[in-house]
């Protein structure tokens, strides 16, 4: 009798002791914040661990993630940057699913009374006065490459290449906007219906880049027991948060 409840009291203070599981450690494209944000804080409140969220262009998270980062899952903002870390074999491939997509927009101050039709040939240079387009830098980072593909399909590309603010990601191309220190940019829909300081000139064709779209995978570095149940949540019954948040279907 005293043994057993000498062994209930010491499996107590084992369990007592025992640290919670660790949370998901999740490496994002900048233009999920606010959508990922909320997912998160939706699946905290059935009970599990909040994931931690780091979010940067999906360049620079790769370049982490091909340096050792520690990490459970990325979300990245195109296909490229996602076959990149496949063909080092650092994601599991049977975990990837494309599960977003996006448009592409051109952006103004609120206050600017910038009027320009996006389409082929549109006088882009001339509504950009003395001032910079900007935009993601178009070296690396998806937002960036999307708007050159646009600008070049439309025949417009020679307007601006030398009239560009490249920015390290697409967050921060739209604050160069809602400061005022750009004229114009090219952002995600999803990042102009984000902020109350921008309002959108125009949509590009979907024609003239790209299709945008996000893929997820597990880092064959995922070691939080919740990294596979936070995937399948986030590209099933989350989705409708990424929907509100103008995400489309990939």
């Amino acid at each position: 009798m005293i043994r057993n409840l000498l062994l209930l009291f010491m499996l107590c203070l084992s369990g007592c002791g025992a640290e919670p599981p660790r949370a998901p450690v999740v490496l994002a494209a900048a233009s999920l914040q606010e959508a990922l944000t909320e997912a998160a804080d939706a699946w905290a409140a059935q009970g599990h661990p909040r994931p931690v969220l780091s979010f940067a262009a999906s360049s620079a998270l790769a370049r982490q993630i091909e340096g050792g980062a520690p990490a459970d899952l990325f979300l990245s903002a195109d296909e490229e940057w996602m076959d990149a870390l496949g063909a080092k074999g650092l994601i599991d491939p049977a975990s990837r699913a494309s599960f977003l997509g996006n448009r592409l927009v051109l952006i103004a101050p609120a206050a600017a009374r910038t009027a320009l039709a996006v389409g082929p040939g549109m006088a882009i240079g001339a509504a950009l006065g003395d001032g910079r387009l900007a935009i993601a830098d178009p070296a690396g980072v998806p937002a960036g490459r999307y708007a050159k593909a646009a600008l070049t399909a439309l025949g417009v590309w020679r307007q601006v290449a030398e009239r560009i603010a490249a920015a390290e990601n697409v967050r921060a191309a739209l604050a160069l906007v809602e400061r005022g220190e750009a004229p114009l940019g090219i952002v995600y829909e999803t990042d102009a219906a984000a902020s109350k300081t921008v309002r959108v000139v125009g949509v590009f064709p979907a024609s003239s880049y790209p299709p945008i779209t996000y893929p997820i995978a597990r880092l064959n570095t995922a070691s939080a027991p919740d990294a596979d149940a936070f995937r399948a949540y986030l590209i099933g019954p989350a989705l409708p948060i990424f929907r509100a948040h103008g995400f489309t279907a990939p």
